[in-house]
């Protein structure tokens, strides 16, 4: 489903209780584990911050598609979800009941851009660099090589067809480099007019210029009506330096125990790592809220 034109806002959702806290979380290295597997503890204590009336959504450089069933893994159904680093957030529609399936989700807000500029000059520096489009409306294009990334809804192509597409989100990858040489290619690109961040492994995600998982967080805090100093952010990359920046400023913005140090520079609070179910105490600090939702 196509999004509102632009500055149109999303249909106002109820506003959030007054002590009720808009939590987003990062997916891969905060929520699940790199073998896609999730704690029990942490579905439960995603649940409780739920019960207690706070709002939780994910907030993922990943796509609707490999997002949605982590929803479902976890058991909730937030107002918005934000996907491919801020460039897709999704509305729930309609309320949700107990026993009556899955809500369905559709497009609030899209941003795009024409990526063909900076994918050859990226194709110019790494030569043997893989890449993936994500399309406006969810399906992808990907070059030869991408085996290790989910490919539902995807389609290989020669390299040439990703020019003159109009996507929401561009991955490079280069799993013969090491992150360090990975990171001083990409520190020398000097990117314009375009976001993005660089994975744990050398991975490039690139966005439409000034998008981000704090815009679209940002965005989504304003439908909701919630309070700035009530935001939380819980994450471990470095695409998610922007969202901590957002969140830190009044609000909270906790990195994963194993992120990079810039990231953990970046937040307000370090928790525990993955492996220590690290998300559990952060979402168990926070006070139960006047008006549950």
């Amino acid at each position: 489903m196509s999004a509102p034109a632009e500055g149109t806002p999303a249909p106002e959702p109820p506003a959030l209780g007054t002590e009720a806290w808009l939590v987003a979380l990062d997916i891969d290295g905060t929520t699940i584990h790199e073998d896609e597997t999730l704690d029990l503890e942490v579905i439960q204590a995603v649940r409780r911050a739920v019960e207690k009336g706070h709002e939780v959504t994910l907030a993922t450089g990943r796509s609707w598609q490999t997002t949605e069933p982590v929803l479902h893994a976890l058991g909730i159904a937030p107002e918005y979800v934000v996907c491919a680093n801020g460039a897709i957030t999704l509305r729930r529609m309609g309320d949700v009941f107990e026993g009556e399936g899955e809500p369905e989700y559709v497009r609030a807000h899209v941003e795009t851009f024409d990526p063909s500029a900076v994918l050859v000059q990226v194709r110019t520096q790494l030569p043997d660099g893989r890449f993936m489009l994500e399309l406006a409306d969810g399906s992808r294009l990907y070059t030869e090589g991408m085996v290790d990334w989910d490919l539902t809804n995807a389609r290989e192509v020669p390299f040439g067809e990703l020019l003159g597409q109009v996507a929401t989100r561009v991955v490079v990858v280069s799993p013969d480099r090491d992150i360090d040489d990975f990171l001083s290619i990409v520190d020398g690109m000097g990117l314009h007019q375009v976001s993005y961040a660089v994975g744990w492994t050398s991975w490039l995600d690139i966005a439409p210029h000034g998008v981000n998982k704090a815009t679209a967080l940002e965005r989504v805090r304003a439908w909701l009506g919630a309070d700035p100093a009530r935001v939380l952010a819980v994450g471990d990359g470095r695409n998610d330096i922007d969202m901590f920046q957002w969140a830190g400023r009044e609000g909270r913005a906790v990195a994963m125990g194993q992120a990079p140090d810039e990231v953990r520079a970046a937040a307000t609070e370090v928790t525990g790592s993955v492996d220590e179910a690290g998300l559990v105490p952060v979402l168990d600090s926070l006070p139960q809220a006047r008006i549950p939702r």
